[in-house]
């Protein structure tokens, strides 16, 4: 009986934990704001998007492999949904810059959602198009579906938190921090 219980107690955990990957500049960025939400469970640094098995950051920064600098954001459904994962993730980077966040130039910058099914693909789209209303410029975000994720090197992984002294981390990450804090103040 014990292990009958364990085994739905495990089952019905599991059903609440959904994962979307998200692209918006910089991975360390998108890291960094995810890290500390309330309801995310964990925060992966990596590529996706593109078309090259196994890439490495040098590649991906020279452009040769077509992929996206992402984060793969495990979250628990119960204590934050899919809206409120998007809401942050618009506000944490701009979606009407192409290939591009601040500085940072080149197309594995660009704004993109992987989904994994045809019904967060559908939701994600209705939400971009709602979206659109609260910006002057048009919302450029790419959706697809998510064939691979590549995990990025390890010194990529928690990179605000390890180096937060850094310059690009005081300049960069950290005004994202704070806008995202001030905007919804209940996820932390």
């Amino acid at each position: 009986m014990k292990l009958l219980l364990a085994l739905i107690m495990t089952i019905n955990i599991s059903s609440n934990i959904e994962k979307i990957v998200l692209g918006g500049g910089c991975f360390w960025c998108i890291e960094a704001v995810f890290e500390k939400i309330n309801g995310v469970i964990k925060v992966e640094s990596g590529y996706a998007g593109g078309n090259k098995i196994n890439p490495s950051y040098k590649d991906v920064t020279k452009g040769l492999t077509n992929h996206a600098e992402v984060c793969k954001i495990t979250y628990d459904k119960t204590v934050i949904d899919l809206k409120e994962i998007l809401d942050i993730f618009y506000v944490a980077h701009d979606p009407t810059q192409i290939n591009r966040q601040g500085n940072d130039v080149g197309r594995h910058y660009r704004s993109i959602i992987l989904f994994g099914s045809n019904e967060e693909e559908t939701y994600i789209n209705n939400f971009i198009y709602d979206k659109q209303k609260s910006f002057e410029n048009k919302i450029v975000t790419e959706v697809k579906k998510l064939d691979k994720f590549f995990v990025a090197e390890k010194y990529h992984q928690n990179y605000f938190e390890l180096n937060s002294s850094q310059p690009y981390c005081r300049f960069v990450i950290l005004p994202k921090l704070k806008k995202v804090k001030s905007n919804f103040p209940n996820f932390y």
